[in-house]
Formats: structure tokens, sequence, C-alpha cells
């Protein structure tokens, strides 16, 4: 049976190092997609929660988005064959029955939903052609009722789902003088209707004897046998036939590839990976388990080319360095954003919305209002407080009028007062105690290229003087460490201060310092680089060390 692909869900997610806006945007927007289309849509965050929007998700008691880190293709996205598992004490003749009936050319054999080995064509070409041992039964451990079905008899004495432990199977056709050299105890015999040797068989304690060509039994054969636990099996067939299908009672168990030996992988393996397993093991059917070893079903390197891509709305970013892992590998449903245009490609056109203005949660509340969706008090708060951060409370040179109205009518629909969730929020956001170094500098941090040059910016802001002068002192001897663990030419770090609408800028790598200073005309003898007015990472620090850059 075919199996759909199981994940069909559409993520909307921020970016990299995400901040208010990137975290409140995709659980708005989401909420709204969901509300305009009845298709679930699923917020994530793509990395860590800052101090300020934690505290913004609990003020407005809203759980943080689950994390999406890889948007590669997954075995979940992969339409699997689903086969119903077989026991291991079924005979090889049911087996194959199935496989003929089903077309299937591999069967998992379970218990309990776990598997614990496939039964390939090739196993049972194998019992079919190259067993040769007469103890097989016994070794096997088959269960006479197998037995029984195989050669279409029927047990007339004897438990039927008992075993073969011991012995080995035999034809008696011959003397009674030969037939004592060569039967033994617990043997299985297959014989006719001669009484002196049914009663033979049974004096010399056979575990089993097979009566062919339907013949009669004498009663008296019948209650020794019961007494002595032997199993009769009656049937139809003649004894050349017997001896030819017996073997197919045999349980797949016996000739299954076991558990421990084979390439199997989890739902969450991504199909790369698993591209290179497949190269170097030339199986034709791969099992698909759960975490705790439960058969979900079949993939094979020919459903690979048919998998799912994950679908995913992308807001406030549109750079493919700030964009979640294997984003080239995702099917990019939407993009909105208030960024600058940059280096996301997408296979089809896409709904792209990219509006100059402070905060990506502006054009989401503009977009509710285009719809007649309402906006409820708490998903309000969230839009408000995201607008407040983006543009630190209005004084941002990239906040627009439309910006300040939004918030301000979001702060009536959710009932709080701006001012004072300002302060909160930025208090939260700057109290930076117990974080390393390593992890102030990468809170709201956001990475570019131009031409073939990296470079990223990190940003603090703060209402307090004193407590970003601690965090200067706690960073400033990390940079350039951080910079070479990212790989990037030259990294710059934003100490904003909100009261004073001033940030003082913090550099590492080479000619990072004679960019900054050539950026913004500044003399080369400043031993502190105070930029008065600048306080936005997107609209004054970034685009003017991309022109000097470019020069």
């Amino acid at each position: 049976m075919e199996k759909g692909v199981i994940n069909n869900k559409i993520y909307v997610v921020g970016h990299k190092n995400p901040d208010t806006d990137s975290i409140c945007s995709a659980i708005a927007y989401a909420q709204l997609r969901t509300e305009l289309t009845g298709e679930r849509h699923n917020p994530r965050r793509a990395g860590q929660l800052n101090e300020e929007t934690q505290y913004v998700l609990d003020y407005f008691n809203v759980k943080a988005p689950a994390l999406l880190t890889d948007l590669r293709v997954q075995v979940k996205d992969v339409a699997m064959r689903e086969v119903e598992g077989m026991r291991g004490s079924v005979s090889i003749k049911s087996a194959w029955a199935r496989m003929k009936e089903e077309n299937l050319k591999t069967l998992p054999v379970t218990r309990e939903g776990k598997l614990e080995g496939l039964i390939t064509i090739g196993d049972i070409a194998t019992s079919y052609m190259d067993v040769y041992d007469s103890t097989i039964l016994a070794t096997s451990r088959t269960q006479y009722r197998n037995i029984a079905t195989c050669i279409e008899g029927e047990i007339v004495t004897g438990n039927p789902h008992s075993y073969m432990s011991n012995g080995k199977v035999g034809i008696v056709a011959s003397s009674r003088k030969l037939m004592a050299e060569f039967v033994e105890p617990e043997d299985l015999v297959i014989l006719g209707n001669r009484k002196e040797v049914q009663q033979m068989a049974i004096d010399m304690g056979v575990s089993c004897m097979i009566v062919s060509t339907g013949a009669e039994l004498d009663d008296g054969i019948l209650e020794q046998a019961k007494e002595k636990e032997i199993v009769i099996i009656t049937t139809e067939q003649d004894t050349f036939t017997v001896a030819r299908l017996i073997n197919q009672s045999i349980p797949i168990r016996h000739f299954m590839s076991g558990r421990d030996g084979l390439v199997s992988f989890k739902m969450r393996d991504y199909v790369d990976d698993v591209k290179e397993v497949m190269m170097r093991n030339r199986y034709r059917d791969f099992p698909v388990l759960d975490n705790k070893g439960k058969f979900l079903g079949f993939i094979s390197r020919r459903r690979l080319l048919n998998c799912r891509k994950k679908q995913v709305i992308l807001v406030d970013h549109n750079e493919k360095s700030q964009a979640v892992n294997g984003i080239e590998q995702a099917d990019v449903l939407e993009i909105i954003d208030h960024h600058r245009l940059s280096s996301i490609e997408t296979m089809g056109p896409v709904f792209f919305r990219n509006q100059p203005v402070g905060c990506t949660a502006t054009i989401v509340y503009q977009m509710y209002q285009e719809n007649g969706v309402k906006v409820s008090s708490t998903t309000a708060g969230l839009l408000c407080a995201a607008i407040i951060s983006d543009t630190l409370m209005f004084r941002s040179p990239t906040c627009t009028p439309l910006d300040e109205q939004s918030a301000r009518k979001l702060a009536e629909l959710a009932e709080v007062d701006i001012e004072m969730l300002a302060q909160a929020m930025f208090r939260a956001g700057s109290n930076l105690k117990g974080k390393t170094a390593e992890e102030i500098c990468f809170l709201d941090f956001k990475q570019f290229t131009v031409s073939d040059m990296v470079f990223g910016v990190g940003q603090v802001n703060s209402m307090s003087e004193e407590e970003l002068s601690e965090i200067k002192e706690k960073v400033l001897p990390h940079l350039e460490k951080a910079r070479e663990s990212h790989s990037l030419n030259m990294i710059f770090f934003m100490l904003t201060n909100i009261i004073t609408e001033s940030s003082e800028l913090l550099c590492a790598g080479p000619e990072a310092r004679e960019k900054l200073i050539n950026a913004f005309d500044l003399r080369s003898e400043m031993e502190e680089l105070h930029l008065k007015g600048v306080v936005s990472r997107k609209k004054q620090l970034v685009p003017a060390l991309v022109e000097a850059l470019q020069q």
C-alpha cells in the first residue's frame, strides 16, 4: 500500500538569531494564513530566543514557537510503501504467496509492530534451492501446523502448536530392518498405509508421522499416538509431493536477515544522508522505523526522487545567509519583509510583499485589515511589541508614520501602555547577566555578503550607558575569536543607547576599522567610534558599510 507524504506542514519562520519582530510576525502571520486558507500554518523559530522576545511571549502568555534548524528534505517527506509485517513463525510458503499477491520483493518480519528482520525473494529462493539438511525442520523449530498447511494436510492427533526440536525428516519406504537402522527417536517420518510400518514408527518414538495418499488409520494406532503425544498428519498428497513441499513449512525467521544487520532509517533522517548510505548498500528496499523500533514502511532509491519539499513562508528576511539551513531545498511559498532585496532564490514565482516600513509586524497588521480578519488582543500585543522593538519605540530612522499609527492602534486592542511595555522590554533585552561573550555577540546578529566579502553585525540596545559599558568590556576581547569561528571577513557590534539615540561601534577583522571610518567619515585618530543619531543596523549602518566595501 502506498503511503502519502506524512509531512505536509507549512512553516512560517523568521531569520536566524531571531528578534522580537521575527518571532511575533511569524506567530501572527501563521494565524492569519490559517484563518484565510483553513490549512494549518505552523510558526517556527530559527534560533534561540533573546531575553526581550522571551519577555514579550511571557507577558502575553504565548508559547514560544518550536525550533526549526534545517529545511532539507527528510525521510518523513518521502512517500513510503506501507507493508503489513508478518510474524517470524509464518511459513516460507505463506510468505511467498503473499509476496506474489501483493507484488512485493521484501517483507518485514515483525513482533508487536517492532521490526525483527526482513525476508526477501532471494531468501526464499535459497530455502528452495540450497537446503539439503534433513534436520532443518528441527533446527528452525518448525511448528506442526505449518507443516500441515503446506502439505494440505490435517492434524488428527497431537498439539498443532508444538514444533520439531530434534530429529530429522525421513521417508519410510524400506523394509523393517532398514527402517530400524535409519529411523531414530523424535524423527519426523513420511509413510503410507502399511500398518506394520506405522506401528514400528510409534514403537521407535518418532515425534511426527505424516500419512500420505489419504490412507486410513487404525484406531489402535491413533490411541497409541495419543498416549505417546505423537503428532499424526494425514494428507491426500503422495509421498513425493509431501517430501517436495515440506521444506516450505520452515518459519521465515530461519532465513530472514536479522534486525541487527539491517540498514534502516528514522523519520527525521535527511535524504542527503540517506542517499549516501543507499549508494554503499545495494538493497532494493530499506525499512523506516520510529524511535522505538516500530516498523513504519519501506523507502527505495526510486521513491527518493518523488519526495516532497518542505513548504515555508519567510518573514522578516530575504537573505540566504539569514535563512534556515537547507532553504535551497525548500519550497518557498511567500516572503513578507521590510529589508533590502537580497539573495533568496526560488524555483517559481512566489507571493513577495516588501514594504519600506520599520517592522514586518506593521505589514502583517495591514494584511489583517485588508482581509477583514479581526486581530485578537493577544496577537495585537505581539505585533505592537514587535514594532516597539524594531523602531526602538519610534526613535529609529526606519520608523514610518504607518509604524507608529499601527503600534498605537494595536496597543489599544491589546490594552497595554506603550511606554511602560517598551521600558520593560528594553530592560529585559539588555539584561545579559550570566551570558557569555559568545552568546551576547550572536543574540541579535545578521550576516551579509558583498561580492566575495562576508561580514556580520550584532547589536545590543539599552537605556543605560553603564550597562552598555559592562557589555563592551565583555564583548570587545571576544570579537576576533567570534569572527574566526564564524568564518567572517569582518565583524561589527553596535552598542546602541536608546535614550541618547546613538551607538558605539566595535569591530574586528582586517580593515574593519578603516571601513567604518570611511563609511561614516570619522577621524582616524578617534579611539572610540561613537555615532550620534545612528541606531538602525538596517537603514544606517549596513548601507554605509556596503557602499564602503564596494568602493
